[in-house]
C-alpha cells in the first residue's frame, strides 16, 4: 500500500498532468489563430499525451489501492507574445515536470517503495525526451529567424505528427 505522502505526491502529478494538456491546448489555439495548423497539431498531440499521462497515473494508483483526489486544475497561460516565447514556456514546463517526478523518484526510493519507483522510470524517460523535442524545436525556430519558407516547411512537418499509441507508451 501507498504512503500518505507518495499518495498525495501522485495525485499533484495527475493534476499537474491535466493542467499540461490544458496548457497545450491553449498553445494550440494560439497557433490555429495565427493559422499555423502544423504548429498547432503539435500541442495538440502533445495534449493527448499529457491526458494519457494523467490517466496511466490513474489508473496506478487505483491498481495499488490508493485514490485519486479530483481537485480544481489552474488555469493556463492563453496569451503568447512570439512563435518562440511558446516553445521557450512549454520547454520550461517540461522542465517543471521533470523535476516533480524525480522527486516522486526519489520519494519512492526513500520509502523503499519499488512498485512506484519502477513506474514512474518510464515518466523518467519520457521527460528527457520531452525535454530534447522542445530545446530541438527551439533551436529550429531560432534558425529559421523569421524566414516564411522555413517557417511553412517547419509547419509542414509538425503537421505529419501523430498520437503515440497507448501501448507503445507503457
Amino acid at each position: 500500500m501507498l504512503s500518505e505522502k507518495m499518495q498525495q505526491l501522485i495525485n499533484d502529478q495527475y493534476h499537474r498532468e491535466l493542467f499540461s494538456a490544458n496548457q497545450y491546448l491553449a498553445m494550440s489555439s494560439y497557433f490555429l489563430q495565427e493559422d499555423l495548423d502544423g504548429f498547432a497539431n503539435f500541442f495538440r498531440v502533445q495534449a493527448e499525451e499529457e491526458l494519457m499521462h494523467a490517466m496511466k497515473q490513474f489508473d496506478y494508483l487505483h491498481e495499488v489501492d490508493g485514490k485519486i483526489e479530483h481537485g480544481p486544475i489552474d488555469s493556463p497561460s492563453n496569451t503568447f507574445g512570439s512563435l518562440l516565447e511558446v516553445f521557450e514556456e512549454a520547454y520550461k514546463h517540461e522542465q517543471l515536470i521533470t523535476k516533480h517526478i524525480h522527486e516522486i523518484v526519489k520519494v519512492a526510493m526513500q520509502e523503499g517503495d519499488f512498485a512506484t519507483h519502477q513506474f514512474f522510470q518510464w515518466f523518467v524517460m519520457e521527460q528527457v525526451e520531452e525535454e530534447s523535442t522542445m530545446r530541438t524545436l527551439i533551436a529550429k525556430i531560432k534558425l529559421i529567424d523569421g524566414n516564411k519558407s522555413a517557417l511553412y516547411l517547419m509547419n509542414e512537418e509538425l503537421m505529419k505528427r501523430k498520437a503515440e499509441a497507448e501501448e507503445n507508451a507503457a
